[in-house]
């Protein structure tokens, strides 16, 4: 006879297809390995919600198994019937997420949570039904693990982008969620061989780019290396298989060595009196690999393969522990790094160190204390963040938060999900400098950040408000890019703000983030304005009045998500959202919604005869309103106007091969443009000039451009003293087309000059 889900034991797990009844027992559940594909790092392990409990009942209470099995039959009942592609039933994965997340000892909610992870996005359970059954802090984990409801997305890339900022945003608000969420994606990865080639190398890619990152960041090694091998596995394969095969020949050759270090080190810790775990370590197939790459290797080449760990009992046997190993060894210069003083991003502590051994072989050393090896092994998952509050935060705790609570504030000033994704993936690189405040707090950044980075780092108030930087006291550009150890001192200014030219060197998420976000609202009235007009023309060119009636703007304000008409024409004047796509909404609205006003007078009167006007340019609208930097139109050009995301419109000469490529990709976003009749200003645009390298030509192609009435804002000349031609590239300021034609002709006749051009080569 069948059992009801609450009659049935946590480890009997029911699935149908077809109408066939499978065996009820998941005592073992395997996957069995592809032979064509290369063999994974690490299998899926067996796993069952027997063996699960096991697991558990080390930990947790009495009460808590009790509600991680509810969840389980939950779940169970939920994904009865479901198959994965490999032919197991549905419910082995959550089984085997909830397993992963046991071996951090998560706590109950989190297991469940594992347990239930698939259900709303699955099975279309909804949050409340959780919230009611298993409690707000599960429900709100599930939720955020869950991806959005199947709504319209523009593309594939803006779906997915929405999926990371909802994760991402619930992780800032409980870590527990992306421990979860990183337990899902590794038992997926493990498991990965059934998905077609072209499934496989997606989510691959997606994993190396985005959760390997995370994984790091948090401090989650043991994570992070097998995702990385995983992901080497399926985007690579040959490569992956031709470098596994190479280190297993290596290992018995190396053997010897590896044993010889192993006994010297031992002897000499033990003289010394220091009680220390030895052990070798073998690189990553995907280290090995990356060496390879970046420093252009053969296998044969990389020869510290093999690395040793040595794990000591308290900090100062560190520093001795280093000491006598360097009395041992040679060790090489520059291969030295003390990550106890200055600890990474993600709270990871050891000394590294890179000697001479045998052979003239070198030798990785990593030296750490317990502690050390315990966070450097489990990363966040060591401290939890959401313990109680009387509890004191840990140096990595602290840093986890910070990161966690820049999420919060790049979310607020950003505009969407793909900016979104895109600042925090720039915090993502594991790679940073650190650097000293004027009172000697260390602040770490990521590599290649500038002094103004470090501002915002400071406060996003500092960062709006610097005007210049010191560096090791002394004066040095915003832009220099800081290095480990530099003392950093910013100066601030009330009156100082941010310039669109600050985004071209900063490099930390948080400030890209800052400084678009004060862009886009400086000139906020600006770009409503130009949303308006663009709006009013969108309606015009499908002859509906742009005067509406309230009951429409009501209903279009409603369905946008827009507070108010202005923010709706901001959106559009920055180019987040469409006016055609904006109209079409409206004429929908109109037409299938009784309005006050008779549909026919909401037409225009002369609709026959309506054309779309185009949008005026006047060269100094500002920062809704650009001139391409690919082609510096100048009046007396033929333009065409781009609306691009979160810039506003950004005008082209109509002959500019970048504009035309970019017309072919997106042609709904461009719109027709002209300059206006009163342009009281000068107009950047670049020429290039070949002369005869002698002496004093530079001197008098500028005299001529300067009798022209042209203002000098940039040269660059190419060429040596050996060639016959000099080319000279200017940066000019003229009024117009016709102006620049005129110079052009002036510079034609100077002896010398046998070509200018407009534009640089």
């Amino acid at each position: 006879m069948s059992l009801t889900p609450s009659e049935r034991t946590p480890d009997q797990v029911r699935t149908r297809t077809k109408g066939k009844r499978l065996p009820t027992g998941l005592a073992k559940i395997t996957t069995e390995p592809d032979r064509d594909k290369p063999e994974p790092p690490k299998q899926a392990s067996h796993v069952s919600m027997q063996h699960l409990s096991k697991k558990l009942s080390g930990y947790l209470s009495g009460n808590e198994l009790v509600s991680v099995k509810d969840a389980f039959r939950f779940s169970d009942e939920m994904h009865l019937g479901q198959m994965r592609r490999s032919g197991e039933p549905y419910i082995s994965h959550p089984i085997a997420v909830a397993e992963i997340c046991a071996d951090w000892k998560l706590d109950a909610q989190a297991i469940m949570a594992a347990l239930l992870h698939d259900v709303m996005e699955d099975q279309n359970v909804k949050k409340e039904e959780l919230l009611e059954r298993f409690g707000a802090p599960v429900a709100s984990l599930v939720d955020g693990l869950s991806k959005l409801e199947k709504i319209e997305f523009q593309s594939q890339i803006e779906a997915q982008a929405e999926n990371f900022r909802k994760m991402l945003l619930a992780m800032a608000r409980d870590v527990r969620v992306i421990l979860v969420k990183l337990a899902d994606r590794l038992h997926n990865m493990r498991t990965l061989s059934v998905m077609t080639q072209e499934k496989q190398q997606r989510i691959a890619r997606e994993t190396m780019e985005v959760y390997v990152p995370i994984a790091h960041r948090l401090g989650l090694n043991n994570i992070y290396r097998e995702l990385q091998d995983l992901s080497f596995s399926h985007l690579h394969p040959l490569r992956y298989r031709t470098l596994a095969k190479a280190v297993k020949s290596a290992r018995g050759n190396r053997r010897e060595v590896v044993g010889k270090i192993l006994d010297a080190v031992n002897s000499t810790l033990d003289s010394a009196g220091i009680k220390a775990e030895v052990f070798g370590r073998e690189k990553t197939l995907y280290g090995i690999y990356r060496k390879m790459q970046d420093k252009n290797l053969s296998f044969s080449q990389v020869l510290d393969v093999y690395g040793f760990r040595i794990v000591v009992n308290n900090f100062i046997e560190s520093y001795h522990a280093l000491g006598i190993l360097h009395g041992l060894y040679k060790p090489m210069p520059g291969k030295f790094k003390d990550y106890i003083a200055m600890p990474k991003l993600n709270g990871y502590q050891s000394l590294h160190t890179t000697l001479i051994g045998p052979y003239g072989t070198p030798v990785e050393f990593q030296i750490r204390t317990r502690d050390m090896h315990h966070i450097a092994e489990s990363g966040v998952a060591a401290h939890w963040l959401y313990k109680d509050e009387d509890v004191s935060l840990s140096d990595l705790q602290v840093r986890t938060h910070a990161w966690l609570q820049s999420l919060l504030d790049i979310q607020k000033q950003t505009g969407d999900s793909a900016e979104f994704l895109e600042h925090v993936k720039v915090d993502l690189f594991p790679d940073s400098v650190y650097v000293f405040t004027p009172k000697s707090k260390i602040i770490a950044l990521s590599r290649g950040a500038t002094a103004l980075d470090f501002a915002y780092t400071i406060h996003t108030d500092i960062g709006d408000q610097t005007i210049a930087a010191k560096i090791n006291h002394e004066p040095a550009p915003l832009r220099t890019e800081l290095a480990s150890g530099d003392i950093v001192e910013i100066i601030t200014s009330p009156s100082s703000r941010p310039t669109p030219n600050w985004l071209s060197y900063v490099r930390t998420g948080k400030a890209r983030s800052a400084i678009r976000h004060y862009l886009r609202t400086a000139n906020l009235a600006e770009s409503t304005e130009l949303g308006r007009q663009l709006v009013n023309q969108a309606l015009t060119s499908i002859n509906l009045n742009p005067q509406l009636p309230a009951d429409v703007i009501e209903k279009l304000l409603f369905e946008s998500g827009a507070k108010s008409l202005e923010e709706l024409y901001a959106d559009v004047g920055t180019g987040k959202r469409m006016s055609a796509l904006v109209a079409r909404h409206i004429m929908d609205l109109i037409e299938d919604e009784p309005s006050s006003i008779p549909f026919q007078q909401l037409l225009n009167a002369n609709n026959a005869e309506n054309k779309l006007e185009p949008v005026i340019i006047y060269g100094s609208e500002g920062i809704s309103v650009e001139l391409a930097s690919c082609c510096l139109p100048i009046p007396g050009d033929e333009i065409i106007g781009q609306l691009k995301r979160d810039k506003g419109l950004v005008v082209h000469n109509c002959e500019c091969p970048v504009g035309k490529k970019l017309l072919q990709k997106e042609p709904d976003r461009w719109i027709d443009v002209t300059w206006g009749s009163d342009l009281n200003q000068r107009f950047e645009c670049k020429i290039t000039i070949f002369t005869t390298n002698e002496r004093g030509s530079l001197a008098r192609v500028a005299a001529e451009i300067g009798d022209s009435d042209a203002n000098i804002v940039n040269v660059e000349m190419e060429g040596n003293s050996f060639d016959t031609l000099s080319q000279i590239c200017f940066t000019i300021q003229v009024e117009n087309r016709k102006h620049l034609a005129r110079l052009m002709r002036n510079v034609r006749r100077i002896q010398g000059v046998s070509k200018i051009i407009r534009g640089h080569l």
